[in-house]
């Protein structure tokens, strides 16, 4: 049976190359000290150009979390009640992986291998951790297959459908910039090291926007902030290009020659006068004008955009508009000029190797929306009757928890989950397996914000009996009776399936001389505008203004606006009067680190930031102990009396572990299930709520 590959024999202390798993476009190389088999520091890698040395705090101070006393290391059955309090015993994997195997045949013979869901995300973003193993044993067994949508689904596609991929201005280039626009990111909590390179390009005489509902740490360092409202991006975009066609802004020759639908395009943007959009973005009229002719008057001029915009009703359209920026003023033929939204796209790997749909049965079995789990396991047919939980807490994570609890604590459901820590989801299995941190495992990785490919080596040996995703699922289909020679793969066999090593892209590289030197650059032009001629991975080869894509899948082939679902102007908003939105708080990643008793203690306790006229209207000052609350239920915070929030808007830091909060819930109470315009995305920021003074119990 294959096993993880270990690490090699060394000296007592010495360094091992690693790469940071957590769901985050900075991917930094990291380097890890390890002394007497301990891991002791974890420092970012200065031969590394993306990280050149530096990383966040959370990562940082990784050792706390690899031994953190409370870190899962043994199989666990649940004894007694679901939930939490729930209490375990420890068992033998050969007692775990039996128990398991029995109920998924189990449930596989009396309801079919659609009743059986696998439900895991971005924990662990390497290519192997993230799906490799996993997707196989899933696929073989026909159990249904999982839509990924609940943090980029719908920017993505939206995105695609302008540009045709995830790809977009080199980032190294961006520090050439005159103006740089950061649109929906808040780059230095989530982007750390594109801030160092704006940060660059600022001294280097560029000028910053900020465009966020909130005043963030981004937005404060730089030297303008728009202030719009959630969920109205794509009328913002709408309206630069309003002013940029009617002050004649525009690359005439750029158009004509790397661009479809212009005419079109032109007659949806005139729908769109400043004035109009001031009004839908609750922003001034001056505003627009202002930032149209600062971005078309400068040169290169790059955008910096996050997935933060994708997660209202049209967020999907929110990304196409603002996709569509760059080609009207010719941004695309400067290196430092153009769009980021993600630069995944650029890396040939080879997910057909890696998962091997082909072992599915067909016809090709269900999809079940992750970001709609709660509605499924109340109300999906056939229902769902064993659940396989990994690289996700959906307990904390999903929204409308009140229906993602109720699920969960069904007494027919099965549930797995394999994860460090006993989370919120963790007190709602049956079997609680321990998962392995990426310093004990092998892995290989690519990158949402920059272009090098990374391998992370195994610093340690795994603590007590954790093991890897993909070590799990081999030991699982052994136990299952999948013989296909898949199966036996081992990790370094997966790396090797991982990319496409004879794209022009991977020029030069291979898996052994990768697995040496740590990491290394994809083979493309340093220093050059990808799109300078066109030549667009659209089905057109140009930027796609018009998508005939789009309109053959039912969507507005042009770019609009579609306003949030729970609009201000809505009836609705007489009842819940405020817009609230979730991001993450700055020492937890959605929700990584949010059991770490350092960053618990910064974060000290959830917040929901609100602006001083909403405050006083509701009798609140700083620290009164408040409830937020709608149809669909309310969690309690402390009141952070701000400007960095604008009237109407509310913000709660995020993702609290549930059994951290003080009242056992948090944010995603009120957060829905509707889905966004496209690609089926999670509509986290479109939420009307009201607030008030919580009264304590008698």
């Amino acid at each position: 049976m294959a096993q993880p590959t270990p690490s090699p024999t060394l000296a007592a202390t010495h360094t091992v190359r690693g790469a940071c798993p957590h769901d985050c476009p900075d991917t930094c190389a990291l380097e890890v000290t390890v002394s007497d088999g301990r891991v002791v520091k974890v420092a970012g890698a200065a031969d590394h150009p993306p990280t050149a040395g530096a990383l966040c705090t959370k990562v940082a101070f990784y050792p706390e979390r690899i031994y953190h006393p409370d870190r899962l290391l043994y199989p666990l059955r649940r004894l007694g009640a679901k939930g939490p309090g729930a209490r375990f015993e420890r068992i033998s994997w050969a007692q775990a992986l039996a128990t398991i195997a029995e109920r998924l045949r189990g449930v596989a013979t009396e309801y079919g291998a659609e009743a059986i869901v696998p439900y895991s995300y971005a924990g662990n973003s390497g290519l192997l951790g993230y799906g490799s193993m996993d997707r196989r044993f899933f696929h073989r067994l026909g159990a249904s297959q999982l839509d990924r949508t609940i943090c980029a689904s719908a920017g993505a596609m939206g995105y695609r459908g302008t540009i045709g991929a995830s790809v977009g201005f080199d980032v190294e280039n961006v520090v050439d910039a005159r103006l740089i626009i950061i649109w929906g990111s808040n780059s230095v909590v989530s982007n750390l090291h594109f801030w160092r390179l704006a940060q660059e390009a600022r001294r280097r005489g560029a000028r910053l926007i900020a465009i966020d509902p909130c005043r963030t740490a981004t937005a404060d360092k730089c030297d303008q902030h728009i202030a719009l409202l959630p969920g109205t991006d794509s009328a913002l975009a709408l309206g630069l290009m309003h002013v940029l066609i009617r002050d004649d802004l525009l690359d005439h020759d750029y158009i004509a020659h790397h661009t479809l639908g212009f005419a079109a395009l032109r007659e949806r943007a005139l729908q769109y006068p400043p004035a109009r959009v001031a009004a839908i973005c609750g922003i001034g009229e001056g505003e627009v004008e202002q930032l149209a002719r600062a971005y078309g008057s400068s040169s290169p001029a790059a955008i910096r955009t996050n997935y933060g915009i994708n997660r209202t009703a049209g967020g999907g359209m929110a990304l196409r508009a603002v996709s569509c920026l760059p080609a009207l003023t010719g941004a695309w033929r400067h290196p430092a000029g153009g769009i980021l939204l993600s630069s995944s796209g650029n890396y040939p790997v080879n997910a057909a190797a890696l998962e091997r749909p082909d072992l599915m049965p067909t016809p090709t079995p269900r999809m079940i929306n992750m970001s709609t789990i709660g509605a499924d396991l109340l109300r999906a047919q056939p229902p769902i009757k064993a659940l396989f939980v990994y690289n996700s807490n959906p307990l904390a994570i999903a929204p409308q928890s009140a229906e993602v609890v109720s699920g969960f604590a069904r007494d027919d459901l099965f549930t797995v989950v394999h994860d460090l820590f006993q989370t919120d989801t963790a007190d709602y299995a049956d079997i609680l397996l321990p998962a392995t941190s990426h310093m004990e495992q092998l892995d290989i990785h690519k990158s949402y914000g920059h272009l090098h490919v990374q391998v992370n080596r195994p610093a340690i040996a795994a603590l007590g009996e954790a093991l890897p995703n993909t070590e799990l699922f081999r030991r699982l289909a052994r136990q299952m009776g999948f013989s296909e020679a898949c199966f036996a793969d081992s990790d370094e066999d997966l790396c090797r399936q991982a990319f496409d090593w004879d794209d022009p892209r991977m020029a030069g590289l291979s898996w052994e001389k990768l697995k040496l030197e740590g990491h290394a650059r994809l083979e493309l032009p340093r220093g050059a505008a990808p799109f300078a001629a066109g030549g667009f991975p659209t089905p057109s080869g140009k930027c796609e203004f018009y998508s005939q894509t789009m309109a053959s899948q039912g969507v507005d082939p042009l770019p609009g606006f579609i306003p949030p679902r729970e609009w201000r102007q809505s009836p609705l908003a007489a009842q819940f009067p405020l817009a609230l939105i979730t991001p993450p708080a700055r020492n937890f990643l959605n929700s990584s680190f949010a059991n770490s008793p350092r960053f618990l203690a910064q974060e000290k306790a959830p917040a929901v930031h609100l602006h001083p006229v909403d405050a006083a209207a509701r009798g609140i000052v700083d620290d009164t102990p408040v409830r937020i609350f709608n149809r669909r239920g309310e969690f309690n915070a402390r009141a952070i009396v701000s400007d960095r929030v604008r009237p109407g808007v509310a913000m709660a830091t995020s993702i609290w572990w549930r059994k951290h909060s003080p009242d056992g819930r948090n944010c995603n109470e009120v957060t829905s299930q509707a889905l966004t315009d496209m690609g089926g995305g999670a509509t986290f920021y479109d939420c009307l709520v009201d607030i008030a003074r919580r009264v304590p119990a008698a």
